[in-house]
């Protein structure tokens, strides 16, 4: 019977929607863009790549990642200039880490939303039962 109640309050348009961030003294820490920001430095080791692969300016993905190592305490991505060998940029095991626990949470908090979802579909079927008399 859930799956039928989730699935009317879909039909009805009705759905419960949220974004995730974790806040601190100057703003976001973390939230969706800065983890696949982050997500997108593992997977080319280059903060300009990972930022042009988000179609975002360097300057705002190095605004970003300023912003989260300094929020962190500690470095969530260390950086080398370019010269002979060429920059990069790499995650450190703490920025896995974080990675790792917002995509816990990320999970967790879908799953609450698709059941607060299905409470009111539950809500409005019973409603919508006791007004065709059933």
């Amino acid at each position: 019977m859930k799956n039928k109640t989730i699935q009317d309050t879909v039909k009805s348009g009705l759905a419960w929607r949220g974004r995730l961030w974790l806040e601190g003294e100057e703003g976001t820490f973390l939230g969706y863009g800065r983890v696949v920001l982050l997500e997108r430095i593992r997977e080319f080791g280059s903060l300009a790549q990972a930022a042009r692969s988000m179609e975002m300016s360097y300057k705002h993905a190095w605004d970003l990642l300023a912003s989260m190592n300094r929020q962190a305490g500690c470095k969530l991505v260390e950086t080398s200039r370019g010269g002979k060998s060429g920059g990069g940029a790499r995650l450190t095991p703490t920025g896995e880490k974080a990675i790792v626990v917002f995509w816990q949470y990320y999970t967790q908090f879908q799953a609450v939303l698709q059941e607060m979802t299905a409470k009111l579909g539950e809500v409005l079927s019973e409603k919508r039962d006791a007004d065709l008399g059933s």
